[in-house]
């Protein structure tokens, strides 16, 4: 596949969103960027936040990690399940109750200052990095199969992505997102389908032989029984459990669609059936993985250093014209999806929680929407940079990374949401980001030493380092408690 077919459908595709990016910001102003005015319905947010959830890391990354991991993964999408259920029947009640804009308000109600601005700090780290991660991947294909060809740097390239994004979602930020991510959902779906079909007929089989050569191959394996492995069947399971109340639950990116519903019975409603929908889906993504697997063994192909390369490999350079133009707009549709809306929650977060932007009486309606701007601007500024240095030092599979990361900058905001919805008790809010601070570090050290006793940590750090700050909370403790 030629760099400039690729180029167009970029192009194209972009168009197109900025196309909806234009009807849906008529007279918005920042309650629109914020929350949509509370007007998104529930099965549009439904429908888009499967695009939200999967992104380019899944699109990419999961069927890249299937050679290593077969399907383990399918484990801690299992456990999302019961991760949804928390948020569907606790968080999702609480947040609508509160009426809240940023979720991380909660924690000044329950604690203080000082705990409110702790969170909303830990989701800015975490969503940055998240973020980044997930745009690094994109952009990295783009670099790689394109742009190198004619020259063009990785810095320009990072710029320009970014540039496009604040651009179709600076005026009204998640009301516009809310309508994009429908897209974004229908052609990383189809991209998928539809690349599975051409390797089956790469290797002149039918679809249906395909997933039979899947289901019987060692790829299909579910579980890992040694216990010492990141990968063992329970430790998945109930990572991911976690996993998804402290990455859907407690992150002012993917509940702030859920805040656009009308009312609480909408958001819980667009968050039961996107639930349901998520093992399908994840299936859908393995099966594809080993399907890439399989075909590369077929055509003889060296496996890439970096299997996040081997899908753009398979699909530009195996697959044909058609079906490359599909796989690079299902991967540009899986990159705008969580970079789009992940720089409209930073800048949620940042003018919300840290310049307390709704609160001023200083500013009119038009100053704030000015100040807005401005810090989505620099939000995403801050993002270029972080995808410009993990350039400099990335070496793994991007969605271990993601998890490994969110294992310690998660683990606080887990400790700190789980102490105030499940205990009475007050604490000394001043000590709080002491608390917080330490948490990681002591995780990150067992970590280290862990493999020294024969135990390897996975994802499971996040459990171990949420319990650090639910214990060091609860060493801050007053003799009150608060009132029923």
């Amino acid at each position: 596949m030629q760099p400039l077919w690729i180029l167009i459908s970029f192009l194209v595709y972009t168009a197109l969103l900025f196309i909806v990016s234009h009807f849906t910001s008529k007279n918005a102003d920042n309650d629109s960027f914020f929350r949509a005015n509370r007007k998104s319905p529930w099965y549009v947010v439904a429908y888009g936040m499967i695009g939200a959830s999967l992104s380019g890391v899944t699109f990419i990354s999961v069927p890249g990690a299937v050679g290593k991991s077969h399907f383990s993964y399918l484990l801690m999408v299992m456990g999302y399940l019961f991760g949804y259920w928390f948020i569907i029947k606790v968080l999702l009640p609480l947040y609508y109750k509160l009426n809240l804009t940023s979720i991380y308000s909660y924690l000044q109600s329950r604690f203080g200052k000082r705990a409110y601005k702790s969170g909303a700090i830990y989701f800015l780290i975490s969503r940055v990095i998240g973020a980044s991660f997930r745009m690094f991947l994109v952009v990295s294909v783009l670099q790689y199969f394109v742009l190198d060809y004619y020259g063009i740097p990785f810095v320009f390239t990072v710029a320009a992505f970014i540039l496009l994004i604040l651009l179709y979602t600076m005026k009204a930020g998640i009301k516009t997102i809310v309508w994009t991510d429908t897209l974004q959902t229908t052609f990383m779906l189809a991209s998928v389908v539809i690349s599975l079909y051409f390797i089956a007929k790469g290797m002149h089989l039918t679809t249906n032989s395909l997933y039979q050569k899947i289901a019987a191959s060692s790829y299909s394996s579910v579980f890992d029984t040694d216990w010492h492995s990141p990968r063992f069947f329970i430790k998945q399971f109930i990572s991911g459990m976690f996993i998804t109340i402290v990455m859907t639950g407690l992150d002012q990116d993917m509940m702030q669609k859920n805040l656009s519903c009308r009312n609480l019975k909408e958001a819980q409603k667009n968050m039961t059936w996107m639930s349901l929908s998520l093992i399908p889906i994840n299936l859908l993504f393995l099966s594809l993985g080993a399907a890439l697997f399989i075909f590369a063994s077929y055509l003889n192909l060296n496996i890439p250093a970096k299997a996040d390369q081997l899908f753009p490999l398979i699909a530009f350079k195996h697959m044909g014209l058609f079906a490359g133009i599909v796989f690079i707009i299902g991967l540009i549709a899986a990159a705008y999806s969580s970079a789009d809306s992940a720089l409209t929650s930073l800048t949620t977060s940042m003018s919300v929680d840290i310049f307390n932007l709704e609160k001023r009486k200083d500013l009119n309606k038009n100053q704030k929407i000015k100040y807005r701007k401005y810090i989505h601007f620099g939000m995403s500024f801050l993002v270029f940079i972080v995808i410009v240095l993990f350039n400099k030092i990335n070496k793994d599979s991007v969605i271990n990374e993601l998890f490994t990361v969110a294992g310690y900058t998660y683990g606080p905001l887990l400790g700190l949401f789980t102490f105030g919805l499940f205990t009475k008790i007050k604490i000394k809010d001043k000590l709080i980001p002491i608390i917080v601070i330490i948490s990681p570090i002591i995780s990150y050290l067992l970590n280290a030493i862990a493999p020294y006793w024969g135990y390897h940590f996975g994802f499971e750090i996040l459990l171990v380092n949420g319990a650090i700050t639910f214990f060091g909370l609860y060493l801050l403790r007053q003799k009150s408690i608060i009132s029923q």
